[in-house]
């Protein structure tokens, strides 16, 4: 029998479908403990009774919701390594930084879970989180920072570690930076492209050769 949650998948414009984009914006944007089933309730037009019957309690849907982020950026992730396998390095890691970027951006509630979950102390009864570090040495292997997916050096996660904190933190404080900076959406996503490039795809491409190998 399906789950709520791949029913949801399945059909994103059902009443399912509906809860759980509602979760997700709502988890992301006050956490855990500051969302109740009676505001998502609301935000998606129904009675607590209709949300009880559909997904039944908070906790199993704060796990539907992880679930599906998790099972969304396992998804990303082989579309990226797909898109710049075989490519100088520099490259590689150019692509990746801006296509992680695009996807983080088009769903904010990752990253802003992320934070919550790995820098603030957090009572809940799940133990499910976002597996960020799960996917380190999967990004480190896509990138070409290491030669075996399963035999990846503290050295190449910590800087895919690094990248990744400083890609989930301009996400979650888009606005506040945006202000900051005294630009727009557009212009601010581009500049998080250039400057992250900046430091990290260049270093990264010292030493490639036209065929993308890093000489390691």
């Amino acid at each position: 029998m399906a789950t709520p949650l791949e029913k949801a998948r399945r059909d994103p414009t059902s009443m399912k479908g509906r809860i759980l984009d509602s979760a997700r914006r709502l988890f992301g944007s006050y956490g855990f403990h500051g969302t109740t089933t009676r505001m998502i309730a609301k935000d998606v037009g129904i009675d607590i009774s209709t949300f009880h019957y559909h997904w039944g309690d908070k906790v199993d849907l704060y796990e539907s919701v992880i679930a599906d982020i998790n099972e969304g950026l396992r998804q990303q992730l082989l579309v990226v390594e797909e898109k710049i396998r075989g490519l100088p390095l520099r490259v590689r890691v150019e692509m990746a930084v801006g296509m992680m970027i695009d996807y983080l951006f088009a769903n904010p509630e990752i990253a802003n879970l992320t934070i919550l979950q790995y820098f603030t102390r957090t009572r809940m009864d799940s133990d499910i989180t976002i597996k960020t570090p799960d996917f380190l040495s999967d990004i480190a292997y896509s990138m070409g920072l290491a030669g075996h997916r399963r035999k990846v050096s503290r050295e190449a996660r910590m800087k895919v570690l690094v990248m990744t904190n400083a890609i989930y933190s301009f996400t979650s404080g888009r606005q506040m930076f945006e202000r900051m900076l005294e630009s727009d959406r557009e212009t601010y996503v581009a500049m998080v492209k250039e400057t992250l490039n900046f430091y990290f795809a260049a270093p990264f491409g010292e030493g490639d050769d036209e065929t993308g190998n890093t000489g390691a």
